[in-house]
């Protein structure tokens, strides 16, 4: 079936989507047996019914529009399994991604309008970020929200409902550091799993920078390499996930060091721009955090910065850590 024909702004629903692609009328992600759309049903209502509003258009930013787009499963950890697999992979086995918002309440006659945004394509450098989240039945759980973005040549049709909702309420939920299933890894990238929000992402064969790719995928190995390295060192470690009431979407620290209570950021690179963006991010994130006095804040670097960035982080009194051959070069801090 034919996807350039239904334009942005269309209003529909599912059955006639049914009709039209294939698939089901129930759940959030619909693969067609046709091989060549995956339908992605966003309804915001329904996440902020649990606490939670990580779905909806969030910006444009260097690369155009962004959407958030919560994966499906409603109670537990969602896995990178069924639709969720398929949206990850739709790059690289040639799907179209449909992208639809709900436009009407659920129980709406002949079921609930669908506004179709546009057609998509998963972010390639970031395809996805956790975020945790309450399910069904109240139990704090991980989330995956995928990063949407148009494909080439298409503009989206974007209401202002659509826009991601802010936080209603200051909330910050422990994410524990015990050992979790590995990250799914997308077809064909000979990429690592990652661990965390920053580091859980593999990122897909696209015509972009290599070069941003490759820094997301670096610091992803650098904090599992120093968690590997707090670990054997006998240290326990874990993060938060900050949400701020009127802010959208979520604050996610890479790591707090619990033994030596530092918090630390790290970066893909030792670039001057890379570490100042860490130095806004430890004392945005050590503002809304509740431990122990005597908070100390560090950098975590793959190589080592020009003199002058380390006067920075001197001046600011922000540790800095490198990785070394063997260990991690200034770690345990003085």
């Amino acid at each position: 079936m034919a996807t350039d024909d239904l334009a942005p702004g269309t209003i529909t629903n599912r059955t006639e989507m049914k009709i039209r692609f294939g698939g089901g009328i129930q759940g959030g992600i619909q693969t067609p047996a046709n091989g060549e759309t995956v339908l992605a049903y966003s309804d915001p209502s329904q996440g902020v019914k649990y606490g939670y509003t990580f779905d909806g258009y969030v910006e444009d930013d260097e690369h155009g529009p962004l959407f958030h787009y919560t994966g499906e499963g409603v109670v537990g950890d969602q896995k990178m399994t069924d639709g969720n697999k398929a949206l990850l992979d739709s790059v690289e086995d040639g799907r179209a991604v449909m992208l639809f918002v709900a436009a009407s309440k659920k129980g709406t006659p002949g079921g609930v309008k669908q506004w179709f945004v546009g057609q998509s394509v998963v972010d390639p450098v970031l395809p996805y970020v956790e975020r945790w989240a309450p399910g069904q039945d109240g139990v704090i759980r991980r989330v995956f929200v995928f990063r949407l973005r148009p494909s080439d040549g298409v503009t989206w049709a974007l209401r202002d409902e659509d826009a991601l909702p802010p936080a209603t309420v200051d909330h910050i939920v422990e994410l524990s550091a015990s050992p979790k299933a590995s990250a799914p890894v997308a077809k064909k990238t000979g990429t690592k799993d990652k661990k965390t929000e920053k580091h859980s992402t593999s990122t897909t064969v696209a015509n972009i920078i290599g070069g941003e790719r490759e820094v997301v995928r670096r610091e992803g190995q650098l904090v599992t390499a120093f968690e590997e390295f707090l670990t054997a060192a006998a240290h326990q470690f874990k993060s938060f996930q900050i949400t701020v009431e009127g802010e959208k979407g979520a604050l996610v620290p890479d790591l707090y060091d619990v033994t030596d209570n530092v918090l630390y950021e790290a970066k893909g690179n030792a670039t001057r721009n890379a570490v100042r963006l860490a130095i806004g991010q430890l004392l945005d994130y050590r503002r809304h955090l509740e431990v122990p006095d005597g908070l100390r804040l560090a950098v975590l670097l793959p190589e080592p910065p020009s003199d002058d960035v380390r006067k920075l982080l001197a001046t600011e009194e922000i540790a800095l850590v490198i990785q070394a051959e063997e260990g991690f070069a200034g770690f345990p801090l003085s």
